[in-house]
């Protein structure tokens, strides 16, 4: 058994959200806040962020469209919202979500609307906001509430602070007061010892800190939102309304921004540090758009697979062990700690029709055998190393594979470097797969490909690498000149047709027509068809298709993006 039977396991999790919030109506929220989190004049900089920008690549992807703002958003229209709701949730594979009331938005959907897409759904009760409306309310006889009073109704809260969840984007809390060590003087009171604490969030940035209190506390438990937004904690008490906790929510902290790919991981390691794998939870926190529940799912896939599959090659867990983890973290858990009427069958997702959630399964597991490697030299050259698909998984995606630093001075005349570039076949690079590039070949099914940066060593990059070249002129352009640099590329090709003179074989043009000639599209538009259905498996937009002057001369418009992406575009369209 190996990383591939625990990525196969992971991806087959039905999830328990244990926490998450309403979908509102598709024009009540708009998108870009639901990514961002942010508002007013911060709201202009969300789309800098390396969260945005990979969270609006990975919905245009779901989507099939343009990874742009703009083009995302015209498909959410054209849809609707029951259609993309479909799709996502479909997507994230989502058995059970519980709904957390507490956010008072206009124009929400309510739980019997969410129960379309989940089979099961739940409600969590802020008991802050019914307290709120209890003491709201006037005494008879003149009397008013007082602590005392109001413990009377809810014993097990006594002594215990209950303040309403701060706005996203307020300033004025001090994060040095939401470490969970301040629970300390709670969790040591006798009169709570039969309530549950949940530390939502990962209790981020103090993820060690709650990782002590579940290793030393057992009424501590951890629910870890692979993106979150601000540090809550629950006390589930001990009576229970229509099957589920009075909870109460104290909130310690600031709405936060979502993390970095390698802030998800580090967050989850530390976590795992200390605490008991049965104590950990899974939630997306996701609120107000579909989108965000599909990207929380995907993203605590990712990320609790290279969690679990780094714990493995250091031997804190075997492969068992860690496919047995991470159904306890995404379902087992929850099942029991909130008594979810769900069969514990239905961890195993049996045919999920829609895109896979993990970024590494854009192909169909069982087929691919072989993974290529690409990248392009100095003399725009496409090169490939090719490694079989068990190797990729379990050791290239990783580490990368070597590369002299000759390879990139190749001239397109020879395979020797160029005169004068000073790269010779002593010292190598790493080819480091980007993973967000990783796709199935349309022409050959059995096999992947994935674009490469080019490090010195994993996480360092070279000079010399293309791709990371692209990007520091990007960002110059940005910083020195406000500047965000877009590209469509123009492919000008010649089709060509063998034929036999005089028993020889001979290649030439495959007509003759002139510029944009409509009789000339007519017979090769057959093998349009096929490259545009192919490039569309590839998130390839085409614009525009027409013969050129040129005998045999056609010309291919891709759609404008980033040019970062643009230039991926590019290499896989050639």
């Amino acid at each position: 058994m190996g990383f591939a039977e625990l990525r196969e396991a992971i991806e087959k999790i039905e999830v328990v959200d244990s926490h998450a919030h309403n979908i509102l109506a598709l024009d009540s929220f708009p998108l870009i806040n639901s990514l961002s989190l942010a508002a007013g004049d911060a709201l202009s900089f969300a789309p800098h962020s390396l969260a945005f920008k990979r969270n609006l690549r990975e919905i245009a992807q779901l989507y099939g469209t343009e990874s742009s703002l703009d083009a995302v958003e015209q498909y959410r229209r054209l849809s609707g919202l029951q259609a993309i709701s479909s799709k996502c949730f479909k997507a994230a594979g989502i058995s059970a979500i519980l709904i957390d009331y507490g956010l008072k938005l206009d124009n929400i959907h309510d739980i019997q609307w969410h129960k379309k897409f989940v089979p099961f759904v739940g409600r969590i009760l802020r008991i802050e906001y019914l307290a709120e409306e209890i003491l709201n309310e006037e005494m008879p006889d003149g009397y008013t509430w007082t602590l005392d009073a109001f413990t009377l109704l809810f014993p097990h809260f006594s002594r215990c602070s209950i303040s309403p969840t701060p706005s996203f984007g307020e300033k004025y809390l001090d994060l040095r007061l939401s470490n969970p060590l301040h629970l300390r003087t709670l969790l040591e009171d006798e009169r709570f010892t039969s309530c549950r604490f949940v530390l939502l969030h990962a209790s981020y940035p103090f993820s060690k800190e709650a990782s002590y209190l579940a290793s030393v506390y057992p009424q501590v438990k951890i629910l870890l939102s692979i993106e979150p937004l601000s540090f809550i904690f629950k006390l589930p008490c001990s009576f229970p309304c229509n099957g589920l906790y009075f909870l109460v929510y104290l909130d310690f902290g600031l709405a936060i921004p979502r993390l970095s790919v390698h802030g998800m991981i580090s967050s989850l390691k530390e976590l795992l540090e200390l605490a008991p794998l049965n104590k950990v939870m899974f939630s997306t926190d996701t609120f107000v758009t579909p989108e965000t529940y599909y990207l929380g799912v995907k993203h605590a896939r990712e990320v609790v697979f290279s969690v679990l599959r780094d714990s493995c090659i250091d031997h804190d867990l075997s492969i068992t062990d860690a496919i047995e983890a991470s159904k306890d973290m995404f379902a087992r858990n929850a099942i029991q700690f909130y008594k979810i009427n769900i069969g514990m069958e239905r961890l195993d997702l049996k045919a999920r029709e829609s895109p896979s959630c993990m970024s590494w399964t854009n192909a169909t597991e069982h087929s691919v055998s072989l993974v290529r490697i690409l990248w392009v030299d100095a003399s725009g050259q496409h090169r490939c190393r090719v490694v079989p698909k068990k190797r990729f998984d379990n050791v290239v995606k990783k580490n990368g594979v070597g590369l002299t630093f000759a390879c990139m001075a190749m001239s397109s005349a020879i395979d020797a470097p160029a005169d004068e570039t000073n790269l010779t076949a002593t010292g190598e690079i790493r080819l480091m797969p980007d993973l967000s590039t990783r796709r199935e070949i349309p022409w050959k099914k059995q096999e992947e490909m994935v674009l490469a940066d080019m490090h010195l060593r994993p996480g360092e990059a070279w000079e010399y690498c293309p791709r990371e070249s692209l990007r520091r002129v990007s960002k110059v352009l940005k910083d020195e000149f406000n500047l965000a640099m877009n590209a469509g590329f123009e492919n000008e090709f010649y089709l060509l047709k063998k034929l036999e003179r005089d028993g020889k074989e001979e290649w030439v043009p495959i007509d003759s027509k002139s510029y944009c000639s409509s009789s000339e599209f007519d017979a090769i538009s057959t093998l349009f068809q096929e490259i545009v259905a192919a490039l569309n498996t590839l998130n390839v937009t085409v614009e525009q298709l027409h013969a050129e002057a040129g005998k045999g001369q056609y010309e291919m418009a891709l759609g404008h993006t980033a040019c970062t992406y643009a230039a991926d575009n590019l290499i896989f369209t050639r």
